[in-house]
This record gives C-alpha cells, sequence and structure tokens, in this order.
C-alpha cells in the first residue's frame, strides 16, 4: 500500500521549546532532586509505578496512531466516521471496542482519527468507550466483579452512544467546532477497492520497507509531540495525589452515599491512571465500600473528566468541544452511579 501523501510533515520546532521535552526535563529533574529531598521521595516512587503500568499502552497507541498516520488516508476515517448519521456514532463505538487499548493509548489513537477526518462527535465517543467497554477490558472487569461487570460495561456502551448524539445535535447547531481535515468522498466510494489499487501498486523490497519504517517512526514522533507532554502532566498531577492522599481517605468518604460519589467523582479527575490500573483500583473501592456505583464512577469520571483528556481536545480539537465534554457526560455517570449503588 501507498502511504497517505498528506502524513509525516517535518516538525521545526526547536528541542528547547518542544513541550514534551520541557515537561519531560522538569519530571527527570524533580526525580533526581527526589534523592537528597525525601519528602519528594513518595513521588518519585508514585511516578515510578503510574509510569510501570503505562508505558507499553502509550507506546502502543503511539506507534498505532503513526502507522495510522502513514498508511491509512484520510478519505477511509472521512467516509466512515465524518458523515452527520446516527450510524456513525455506532462505528465509533465500535471500532472503540475493538481497539482494545488502553486510556492513554487511546488518547494518542483518537487525536490520530480526528487527524485523519473523523468528525468530533466520533472521535469523543470513541474516546468514551474504548477504554472501558473494548473486549481487553470487558474480560478484565468480569475477572473482579463478576456479572455485575456487565452494568459497567453496557452502561459505558450506552453513555458513549448517547454523548455521540449529543454532540451530533451540538455540531449541527454550531455549538462545537467542525473538524476541518474532514475529506468529503463520494457515495459510491469504495475503501475495499481503494485498498486493492493500493495493494497492486505497492512495491516490495527491502528500500520500500525502510522507507515505510522510517514513515511509521515520523508519524510517531509527530504524534508523540502532540499527545505525550499532556500525558506527563496528567501523571505528575495524580503522581502527587497518589503519593499524598492518605489510603484512609478512600475508605472513609468513597461509601455508597451521595457525598462518596462526587468525592469520588472528584478524585476520578485527578487519579486518571490506565484503564488495566484503574480496573484494580475500582475493585479495591467496590471491596472497600460495597459501592459499585461509586467504582463506577471512578472508572468512567477519569475519562469524562480527565485534564489530560479535556486538555488533549481543548489544544487539538477545540475549546468548545472541550467543555461540553464534562458537562454531557458528568450528569450521565453520576445518574448511572446512583443507579449502581441503588441496584446492587
Amino acid at each position: 500500500m501507498t502511504k497517505d501523501p498528506a502524513c509525516c510533515k517535518k516538525n521545526a520546532v526547536p528541542l528547547y521549546l518542544n513541550k514534551t521535552f520541557i515537561t519531560a526535563s522538569i519530571l527527570a529533574f524533580l526525580v533526581l532532586i527526589s534523592y537528597p529531598v525525601t519528602f519528594l521521595a513518595p513521588f518519585r516512587q508514585s511516578l515510578f509505578a503510574y509510569l510501570g503500568k503505562i508505558w507499553w499502552a502509550i507506546l502502543l497507541g503511539l506507534v498505532l496512531g503513526g502507522a495510522m498516520e502513514y498508511y491509512v488516508p484520510r478519505e477511509y476515517i472521512s467516509h466512515i466516521l465524518a458523515k452527520p448519521k446516527k450510524r456513525t456514532i455506532f462505528y465509533s463505538v465500535l471500532l472503540g471496542f475493538l481497539a482494545s487499548a488502553c486510556s492513554h493509548g487511546i488518547l494518542a489513537l483518537s487525536i490520530e482519527l480526528h487527524k485523519k477526518g473523523a468528525s468530533n462527535p466520533a472521535v469523543v465517543s470513541f474516546l468514551l468507550a474504548s477504554p472501558w467497554a473494548n473486549l481487553t477490558i470487558t474480560i478484565m472487569l468480569l475477572g473482579f466483579f463478576g456479572l455485575k461487570a456487565l452494568f459497567i460495561i453496557i452502561s459505558a456502551f450506552v453513555i458513549a452512544i448517547i454523548t455521540g448524539f449529543v454532540f451530533q445535535f451540538l455540531e449541527k447547531k454550531n455549538l462545537i467546532e467542525k473538524n476541518n481535515n474532514i475529506v468529503y468522498t463520494k457515495d459510491d466510494f469504495s475503501i475495499t477497492d481503494d485498498i486493492k489499487k493500493r495493494v497492486k501498486q505497492y512495491n516490495f523490497s527491502f528500500q520500500q520497507i525502510k522507507e515505510d519504517i522510517k514513515g511509521i517512526y515520523a508519524g510517531t514522533l509527530s504524534l508523540g509531540n502532540m499527545v505525550l507532554w499532556w500525558v506527563f502532566i496528567g501523571m505528575a498531577l495524580a503522581s502527587l495525589a497518589g503519593a499524598y492522599i492518605p489510603p484512609e481517605f478512600f475508605k472513609s468518604y468513597m461509601g455508597p452515599t451521595m457525598l462518596g460519589l462526587f468525592v469520588t467523582l472528584a478524585l476520578a479527575t485527578v487519579i486518571e491512571v490506565c484503564s488495566e490500573g484503574s480496573a484494580p483500583m475500582a475493585f479495591e473501592i467496590f471491596r472497600q465500600t460495597g459501592a459499585l456505583g461509586n467504582s463506577f464512577v471512578f472508572l468512567m469520571a477519569g475519562v469524562a473528566t480527565d485534564y489530560t483528556e479535556i486538555g488533549l481536545i481543548w489544544h487539538n480539537i477545540g475549546k468548545r468541544t472541550a467543555m461540553w465534554l464534562p458537562i454531557v457526560t458528568v450528569p450521565q455517570v453520576v445518574l448511572f452511579g446512583i443507579l449502581a449503588n441503588a441496584i446492587f
């Protein structure tokens, strides 16, 4: 297959002005001084614990995004995920289920879908569905919660779909930004035929493979410059919370009450790790308090209110889209949390 000609433009920003380099340097400095400054030792340990859980997911998301940037033409994504129809939202949620990546890896894929021409409602639905309704986490949650996990998974699907429909309405009323990357295709455009044509044109050789690797690397690097600095900021704040908020706080203030739900909501905004990391934490909340709704709020609110997601959407997709995300999703998350506590 031939590469997408619009991909992999070189970034001319000097290294000392690169946001990823700056945030990584600050974190490295804090880690270094944490050895003589014992007060910062818990922060270092918490940061390393977070990094150990999510590095692979971030790398996987960036590499997959880089491959998408290099190989997948913008017309494909626009044709499937840009039309203002209800089926577009179902497609994006289904794609999120099949993605099976951690929330931090999904961030990179979501931004790549936006760059490739998916509508903003489709990107938001994909972002909401992927971490908690994907195949891998479905199996993990069933292992932790048993059949009660079905409530979490189905609710995540429902919230992603409803939010997508609401965002389509907001887009129609010009209340959120529209994606300028959309490439409009004809109704008779066939992705299958286009893939066959590209495969026939592909020159399988060592030189071509070398060019492909360089192209994927360039796409990965470009995407990393957009995503990683936000992830580093998120990890730093989550590490501070994990290091300095006493564990007793969780047990005392996160029971099956309205106060417990909103305390959980507030903490989920700060402590949003990786899907695979948050699932055990959510189960621990359930084990300690018996409040399934609080566990659900912890899982879903991490995506709906987390500053990493909102910051990335604000910076790369649009301010109004970022502001509407918690406005639309948080009431749904709280409602389903209340329902779970009432039922279970």
